[in-house]
């Protein structure tokens, strides 16, 4: 199990909380990862997390890569 000195390390570099960190990887253990809403949610969060605005058009486009397991092994060049 992660300790608190991990999660420390963390929130130092990217703001975020232990507590978003661990809702988010619950939320993703837990959720098919081909439901539609589930995806949406996580694509939400990450969203708030980094600070950058996900369009609905590219949400779509992200959900329907996902669900039709067509996601690059570089996720940046998806985009």
């Amino acid at each position: 199990m992660l300790d608190d000195s991990f999660f420390k390390k963390i929130e130092k570099k990217t703001k975020v909380d232990k507590n978003t960190i661990v809702s988010l990887a619950e939320k993703l253990q837990k959720g098919n990862m081909k439901d539609e809403r589930t995806l949406s949610e996580v694509i939400d969060t990450l969203s708030k997390m980094t600070g950058k605005k996900v369009n609905p058009e590219l949400k779509d486009k992200i959900i329907k890569k996902v669900v039709n397991d067509d996601v690059p092994k570089n996720v940046d060049k998806m985009f």
